[in-house]
């Protein structure tokens, strides 16, 4: 690739660099998408096996096309979900080019726009949108050194229980990720702890409805910010085996030993922190507050839901919530392998201008970035709570790809042009 110019340049061809070229197109912007690997290639190879979306493909999709062969209310896997983006990028004639890694952006500094440098050459582009997401750089806490345990692997690595050495499990993290990890490898076989932070656990259904219609209904996924206090705590929600609500209680049923908060190591033992159970109150409390809250939409519209008062009664806590066990030999144990879902950070290091706070972290509102010309796409709370969800992303995109339209109508107005065509009206 010789050294070249377009409008936009997108990097990354995931959910969020799909649905911007869409409304780029619609609005006739010139633009190129670029894309290290394939399209959704997190879908394809940095996922579980057994993954599968974890909202309905009723809800979970882009407005201008229907997941195929996947019923409304079932939850699509992991390749039909990379396929459907395939798909929809063939659909719209997204200018994808597959295989060229973004290596550095900058300023230019003899006129305004940046140079794109990738692995195929140089682009000039007046405007450049990021939409590689959150899901960027696996995170792994520094606790366990390295050789106290034959595998650690981040939860990006895990594909199935096969890969494992034999031997039990350590799963660390409440999100969804852990919690089906954990409970697939119990239904292998496995003898598994599952270490459990903070959490919100909403029910997978209730009334008739998946949570994310009640999200919808209620409100929630229009959340500007996060409530208070729960900037960083995770969701546990699972569409395994058709659908569930999380319950921590009947894992420990199957035989998940449940403790607390990774806390610490020494010398072949992992010690965790006595808060098991106020993790375990904390997401009861969020779980019965998104029912009352359900409860109260359904007597305030009227509405002829089936009553679900079951829902609202919690189990005994078992024995690890009561007496939780605080300190883990390992080897004693037969641990052999640790998983870890902890999450991913953000890695700009390839975009070289002054868009970003001390922490390293995106400044923007709505997308639009301190630095002019530059926009961020696809990220948790970019402009509401339903932003790095597949629908979600698509909306923040039309945002985007609006700002992106106006900003090119200033930068191609001409004073000149309206002098010359009013002098030629009064001629006439």
């Amino acid at each position: 690739m010789a050294s070249e110019e377009t409008e936009v340049v997108v990097v990354g061809a995931g959910q969020a660099g799909v649905a911007m070229s869409e409304h780029l197109g619609a609005h006739g912007v010139p633009h190129i998408v670029l894309e290290r690997q394939r399209i959704a290639e997190r879908w394809h190879s940095e996922r579980w096996d057994s993954l599968v979306a974890n909202g309905p493909a009723w809800h979970d999709r882009f407005p201008g096309l229907e997941f195929p062969d996947v019923a409304p209310d079932a939850f699509a896997s992991k390749e039909q979900v990379a396929d459907y983006f395939a798909a929809y990028a063939e659909k719209i004639g997204a200018p994808i080019r597959c295989g060229v890694e973004v290596t550095s952006v900058r300023k230019r500094a003899d006129r305004p726009g940046f140079r794109v440098e990738t692995s195929e050459g140089s682009i000039d582009a007046r405007f450049v949108v990021a939409a590689t997401g959150p899901f960027q750089r696996p995170v792994i806490p520094p606790i366990v050194p390295d050789d106290a345990v034959p595998v650690q692997i981040h939860s990006s690595g895990y594909r199935n229980p096969q890969q494992l050495p034999e031997g039990a499990v350590l799963v660390v993290g409440a999100g969804s990720s852990g919690v089906q990890i954990a409970d697939e490898l119990r239904r292998s076989g496995r003898c598994v702890h599952l270490s459990v932070g903070p959490h919100d656990r909403p029910p997978r259904e209730y009334r008739g409805r998946d949570f994310c219609w009640w999200l919808g209904v209620l409100g929630i996924w229009d959340a500007e910010t996060p409530p208070q206090g729960a900037e960083h705590v995770t969701i546990a929600v699972s569409g395994a085996r058709g659908g569930h609500t999380v319950d921590f209680r009947a894992l420990a049923g199957t035989g998940i030993e449940l403790v607390g908060l990774t806390a610490s190591y020494d010398d072949g033992v992992l010690c965790f922190a006595p808060d098991l159970a106020a993790n375990i109150a904390f997401g009861d409390a969020k779980y019965l507050e998104f029912l009352r809250a359900a409860d109260a939409y359904v007597e305030r519209n009227g509405l002829d839901f089936p009553e679900e008062p079951e829902a609202h009664v919690l189990g005994a806590d078992p024995d690890c919530v009561t007496s939780p066990l605080l300190e883990l030999d390992l080897a004693g144990a037969g641990v052999t392998s640790i998983v870890w879902a902890t999450g991913f950070a953000t890695d700009y290091s390839w975009l070289g201008v002054d868009a970003f706070d001390e922490d390293g972290r995106p400044k923007h509102r709505r997308g639009v970035s301190s630095e002019p010309g530059v926009y961020f796409l696809g990220l948790p709370w970019l402009s509401r709570r339903g932003s790095s969800f597949i629908w979600g992303v698509w909306h923040d995109a039309r945002y985007v790809a609006d700002h992106i339209t106006t900003q090119r109508g200033y930068l191609t107005y001409d004073p000149t042009d309206r002098t010359d065509a009013a002098t030629a009206a009064r001629k006439h």
